[in-house]
Parts: structure tokens; C-alpha cells; sequence
């Protein structure tokens, strides 16, 4: 079994993506001090673009990408050397050359937000936790006791 023979070879990016993207991507120096050898680049793009792309958690990631350590440490020094902002760029101008790209309008809608109470009461029942007891309550749902009540029972002067 070849190294992209595994369960993850579908989410790989593909050779020709590569050859256009990697040059974008910051150099790995071995370390002079010796200790282990770094993890081969297009290995860690394959990393990160998987856990983009199934929003598994770093931790979570197939082992063949690397640890979700490695991943996470790669993830976060491209950010900050904006390879991401790079390869947005690439990405633009080459559909542009392909399809051309409406400059005057563009619209992004990408949030996603966890509902504050779990969805309607009258709604499907919630996947969550079954445990009762436990749930974080919204401050505005919080009970108040009055001034100078002790253990829920309060004092009359």
C-alpha cells in the first residue's frame, strides 16, 4: 500500500492544486541542534485543508497527516504569515482568468453559531448530553436572591 493507498487519500490535495500552491508556502529549515525531522509540507496542507474542510477537531485529524499538534502549530504560522490570504489571492485570480469575476459585487455568508437554548421547545429533541444538572445557564436566566437571604430563605426585620 502506497503512501496516498489510505482512507484519506480522497481529501489530498491534488498535484496540480500543489504545484501552484506550494511555492506560496513559508520554507522549512531543519533545525541545526538535530532532533526530529519536520514534517513534509504538502503532508500538512493535506492536514489542515482536511481539518478545514470535515471540521474535525485538530486532535481528531488521521494520523498519516501528522499529530493535530503538528497540524496545529502549522495552521497558526501560516495564519500569521498570511499563506492563507496568499492562497485566497491565487485562488481569485486564477478564476478570474477562467471565468471572470464580478469585482463590483461579492457577498460571503459563513456563520455558523451554536443555538443559545438548543432550538424551540416544540422542536426535534436536542442531540446533547442526557446528564441533567450540569447545563450552563444564560446570565439573563439566572436566579436572583434578595439581599441578605441565606440559603434560598430570606429574613424579616
Amino acid at each position: 500500500m502506497g503512501k496516498h493507498d489510505t482512507k484519506a487519500a480522497s481529501w489530498r490535495i491534488p498535484d496540480a492544486l500543489w504545484a501552484r500552491m506550494g511555492p506560496l508556502l513559508p520554507r522549512i529549515r531543519q533545525s541545526k541542534k538535530g532532533g526530529r525531522p519536520r514534517v513534509d509540507p504538502r503532508q500538512i496542507a493535506d492536514g489542515i485543508f482536511y481539518i478545514l474542510r470535515t471540521g474535525c477537531q485538530w486532535k481528531a485529524a488521521p494520523e498519516e497527516f501528522g499529530s493535530g499538534s503538528t497540524l496545529h502549530r502549522y495552521f497558526q504560522e501560516w495564519e500569521r504569515r498570511g499563506v492563507f490570504q496568499k492562497l485566497w489571492r491565487l485562488a481569485l485570480e486564477e478564476y478570474e482568468e477562467l471565468r471572470g469575476l464580478e469585482w463590483t459585487w461579492q457577498s460571503l455568508d459563513g456563520a455558523m453559531t451554536k443555538a443559545p437554548l438548543g432550538g424551540e421547545k416544540d422542536g426535534a429533541e436536542s442531540d446533547g448530553s442526557r446528564e441533567k444538572g450540569h447545563q450552563t445557564i444564560p446570565p439573563y436566566r439566572r436566579r436572583r436572591r434578595a439581599r441578605g437571604a441565606r440559603n434560598g430563605r430570606s429574613q424579616r426585620a
